[in-house]
């Protein structure tokens, strides 16, 4: 028997539950991991909440990063004893152990630490998704990012610098300001008491930026469209406070992309999964993209830790301790 969070009806950070499960033996095409240190991220909250459905019962979370127990029949790539992390897959990450695919595992290289990687499995490869698919940044764009300082934004703030990208970045405070300017960003916007649009024509010249990465939705839709210029691309990566809802015509006023992109279908298949890791790694690994989490908490206290991500109290990553 290991603990788990799981969690028997939607609501509020009290649905969360440590319970005994049980883990047992890994079977064909699976592998056993225990958890040395688990992410948390906002759309574990959508899944709590009920906006993204789940069976109930049911675990929470979908990525960590752990040392490889056991392997069942027709595992070829992974061996007991490899340190792995995981993004995709089941729910259940916020568990002390758990069997998994064993074709979503991704080994780890050596210099990168259990925490560092825990803060990149799903923060970093978002980043990268973001950044090098969805709406590929060669340098010398420059770019509206939203929710900068949060565990994704500082890591793109750093992958922007990287590349040669001016990014403006959205932040809620002039600390969380002061820390995505420290990581990268070139510009940064408190939304607080300024407003989006303007500062993103000011800083540009009136031209307007080419790109606009929004993960906040409902509440910055109408900025992220008026700071674009004509041709430009809405990359619409998330609704925090709430779902975007776009009439066509606001599209049509400047011949605006729009994308909603989904992790699930830029990761895979798993020889991909693994090109993208390894860009992400070889940036860590160079000195080009630091990242620890500023916030850790015990896994019994995952519910605090929602409820800390929830009232905007967290910058960059948060993982839980099992």
């Amino acid at each position: 028997m290991v603990k788990a969070i799981r969690f028997h009806e939607t609501g509020g950070a009290e649905v969360l539950r440590l319970e005994d499960v049980e883990v047992g033996d890994p079977g064909p095409g699976e592998a056993r991991v225990r958890h040395s240190c688990i992410a948390v991220n906002f759309i574990d909250i959508y899944f709590r909440t009920g906006r993204y459905p789940l069976a109930l019962p049911n675990g929470l979370g979908s990525d960590a990063v752990g040392v490889v127990e056991a392997v069942g029949p027709g595992v070829t790539d992974i061996r007991v004893g490899d340190r792995v992390g995981y993004l995709i897959g089941p729910q259940g990450a916020y568990s002390q152990a758990r069997v998994m695919p064993a074709d979503v595992l991704i080994p780890l290289p050596d210099g990168i630490s259990d925490r560092t990687a825990a803060t990149l499995m799903m923060k970093g490869m978002t980043a990268q998704y973001l950044f090098r698919q969805v709406r590929p940044l060669q340098g010398g764009e420059t770019i509206l990012y939203h929710a900068a300082a949060g565990g994704v934004g500082l890591i793109a703030c750093q992958w922007a610098r990287a590349l040669g990208v001016t990014m403006i970045g959205t932040v809620g405070t002039d600390e969380k300001a002061a820390l995505a300017r420290a990581n990268g960003c070139t510009h940064t916007i408190v939304t607080s008491r300024e407003d989006i649009a303007a500062r993103v024509r000011d800083i540009t010249d009136g031209k307007g930026v080419s790109v606009v990465y929004d993960s906040v939705g409902k509440d910055t839709l109408q900025a992220s469209l008026d700071s674009l210029q004509p041709r430009g691309t809405l990359v619409s990566n998330g609704t925090s406070s709430g779902p975007v809802v776009i009439d066509t015509r606001q599209l049509a006023a400047k011949s605006i992309w729009l994308t909603r992109p989904a992790m699930l279908h830029y990761i895979t298949p798993r020889a991909h999964m693994l090109e993208m890791a390894q860009e992400l790694f070889g940036h860590v690994l160079a000195g080009r993209i630091s990242s620890e989490p500023h916030q850790v908490y015990a896994l019994a206290d995952a519910a605090e830790a929602h409820r800390a991500l929830e009232g905007r109290k967290t910058t960059g990553a948060t993982v839980l301790m099992p």
